[in-house]
């Protein structure tokens, strides 16, 4: 297959701040006004996506769910690539029967797209991917393609990618040179049923990581039902038309191979229609626990503990319903510590006419509804969410919030005018106020948060590595978008928290900057998180006008805590287990 390469041409990095001065308005923007907060730069940068999800107007549950994404470094070149998950014709149809025909080479297929920035003595930069996918092996999956998980399972430092599907799913393990190869069964993790979001994680703490797969109801296309609006016209179904799917915990033997352990793990349970994860220590004791979105299910939070086995306490933790003892359509799932305390807190995203919910952590595995106190309930009735995450996007230490939006259900009023299939919503972003509210500030967000599409999964990380995070955003039927960050203008400080032996990333460690008389900031080095996607590990910390960092503390998977003096400002710094101050 031929490369396909484009550019984009990036603000000079020559200030702290890493870009160019606010007044430079980006283009398209009138000269003098502030610039918007984000620039969608996709296409200048040559991520010539478009996802095809097959719609023939029968309605195919799985058609509108998906997808999701990955920023990850597949070369280990130090720069963030793109992995993109491609839905397919279902029920037998022909891709002539399409509603949105596909336009591409046939069949459609997952694209992985390598990053080739050019960085420039002057500190210029070009930011360019080259789509890699015909010669690195990726192939394509028998199933419908939902979501993507990463992490490097075998320890060889090199990112390995879990693919999730409606049908089989697949492990593709990086071989290096550009390659990957499907090692499914030989690595015994493959599972047939509606997968959604995956996670790798080390939940026994034995330096090998495993993995939990999420999965959702047992929906089969030949046994397509018909479901109904209000209306009595045709729509879409949900999950309550549909037995739940129970999720899958595979420990990580050592030899390329993992056990299904879930029954001994988990134990019984009352399985839920799953979406979204994120692992996480969330109740503070040193292991790493689990929670899980179920669509129109209480949630699930699997608390771990040094006996490898898990206890459901999503009732008891307050995470299980709504502050009203409701059950919600839980999709996306956001955690970290947006207040400062030192813990994560947790934000889901929920279905149109219910609101989005921000639990916060009382610390010791206790939660607190407060999605009404913090503002975020209004804005997000009329609208159904997807992926969301953390993100500070102006670099002043508080954890801003974005939140993805697309119907599920065929809205009237698109109806109304004359669009046979509307389920487009505009995308939200809501900034930290610092005193547990949030602020909408979606109008300065940038053009595309006034455009209505059915956005799906998003991707985080530092694409340009000039100290903020940029946005993947996964639309369904609909165009990728690569949001860049224009507003972090403060001083910043990048981590890569690697293990004590080899290039791996220490998934699931937390670090804190110490600072005088001024609060912790914790970040946590993760990849799960959103909805069917994952971001970059490396961990941000927006410090604004001051420069004042004393030190670095870490806590690492196995428990054990160093200390490091403080890192260089306004640069990316790697950390390894072991190399630091150990401290009790």
């Amino acid at each position: 297959m031929a490369l396909v390469v484009a550019a984009c041409v990036l603000p000079r990095a020559g200030s702290p701040q890493g870009r160019a001065p606010e007044a430079a308005a980006p283009p398209g923007e009138p000269a003098g006004r502030e610039p918007s907060i984000f620039v969608d730069a996709a296409r200048d940068a040559g991520l010539d996506f478009r996802h095809f999800n097959g719609m023939t107007g029968r309605l195919y549950f799985p058609e509108m769910t998906g997808q999701g994404g990955a920023l990850f470094d597949f070369d280990g070149d130090g720069d963030l690539d793109v992995y993109l998950v491609q839905g397919s014709m279902l029920g037998g149809h022909d891709a002539s029967d399409a509603v949105f025909p596909w336009a591409g080479p046939a069949p459609p297929s997952d694209r992985l797209f390598r990053n080739d920035v050019e960085v420039r003595p002057d500190g210029s930069r070009t930011l360019r991917f080259t789509d890699v996918s015909g010669s690195s092996g990726i192939g394509a999956g028998a199933g419908y393609a939902m979501g993507v998980a990463t992490g490097d399972y075998d320890g060889d430092g090199r990112v390995d990618l879990y693919l999730t599907a409606y049908g089989p799913n697949r492990l593709l393990r990086n071989l290096g040179g550009g390659r990957f190869e499907d090692v499914t069964a030989s690595a015994g993790v493959d599972d047939g049923r509606w997968s959604t979001s995956a996670t790798f994680f080390d939940y026994d703490r034995d330096g090998r990581l495993d993995l939990f797969v999420v999965n959702y109801v047992d929906y089969r296309v030949e046994h397509d039902v018909a479901c109904f609006a209000t209306s009595s016209r045709r729509d879409y179904c949900g999950p309550s038309s549909f037995p739940p799917q129970g999720d899958r915990l595979f420990r990580n033997v050592g030899d390329g191979r993992f056990e299904n352990v879930t029954e001994r793990a988990l134990g019984s349970h009352e399985a839920g229609a799953g979406l979204g994860v994120v692992a996480s220590d969330l109740d503070g004791d040193g292991w790493v626990d689990l929670y899980v979105a179920n669509d129109g299910l209480p949630n699930h939070l699997w608390l771990g503990g040094p006996d490898g086995r898990f206890r459901e306490e999503a009732l008891m933790a307050g995470v299980a319903l709504s502050q009203q003892g409701a059950a919600e359509a839980s999709m996306g799932i956001a955690a970290g510590d947006f207040d400062a305390d030192g813990d994560e807190d947790l934000f889901l995203t929920h279905l149109q006419g219910e609101t989005n919910t921000l639990y916060v952590n009382l610390s010791g595995g206790l939660f607190e509804d407060r999605t009404a106190l913090s503002g975020l309930a209004a804005p997000s009735r009329p609208r159904t969410g997807f992926g969301t995450g953390w993100i500070d996007y102006d670099g002043d230490g508080w954890l801003d919030l974005l939140v993805l939006n697309g119907a599920v259900r065929l809205q009237e009023s698109g109806l109304r005018q004359g669009n046979p299939y509307p389920l487009g919503q505009p995308n939200q972003l809501f900034r930290n106020l610092g005193d547990g509210r949030f602020a909408e500030v979606s109008d300065a967000a940038g053009e595309v948060f006034g455009l209505e599409e059915v956005s799906r999964g998003a991707a985080f990380g530092d694409v340009d590595d000039d100290g903020d995070l940029d946005v993947l955003v996964l639309n369904n039927a609909g165009p990728v978008r690569l949001l860049l960050d224009q507003r972090q203008d403060g001083h910043w400080l990048g981590l890569r928290l690697l293990e004590a032996q080899g290039q791996r990333d220490a998934l699931g460690a937390r670090a804190a900057l110490l600072r005088e008389g001024r609060p912790q900031l914790w970040r946590r080095a993760r990849s799960d998180g959103s909805f069917a996607s994952a971001s970059d590990p490396r961990v941000l910390f927006g410090l604004g006008a001051a420069a004042d960092v004393l030190a670095v503390r870490v806590v690492w998977p196995d428990g054990q805590v160093e200390v490091w003096d403080a890192p260089p400002v306004d640069a990316y710094t790697t950390l390894r287990q072991g190399t630091g101050r150990r401290v009790p």
